[in-house]
């Protein structure tokens, strides 16, 4: 039986991480078929599919999710 990889998670470039307010959402692609998104602060982790992923960045290229629009 072979181990399951561990996620390896990446902070965006555009995130401000500091100690006074260190919230960031980080991203593990490592996996095959699976992406993890988890909150940098609580270490909470939501597993996606690479599609529903691929699906959510298309809409989010779009603008679908703007908190301005």
């Amino acid at each position: 039986m072979s181990a399951v990889p561990e996620f390896e998670f990446q902070t965006s470039s555009a995130c401000t991480y500091n100690n006074n307010d260190p919230r960031c959402v980080e991203v593990a692609t490592n996996v095959p078929g699976k992406v993890a998104v988890r909150n940098s602060e609580t270490g909470r982790t939501v597993e996606f599919t690479a599609v529903e992923w691929t699906d959510f960045l298309s809409g989010a290229k779009l603008g679908e999710f703007d908190l301005s629009a």
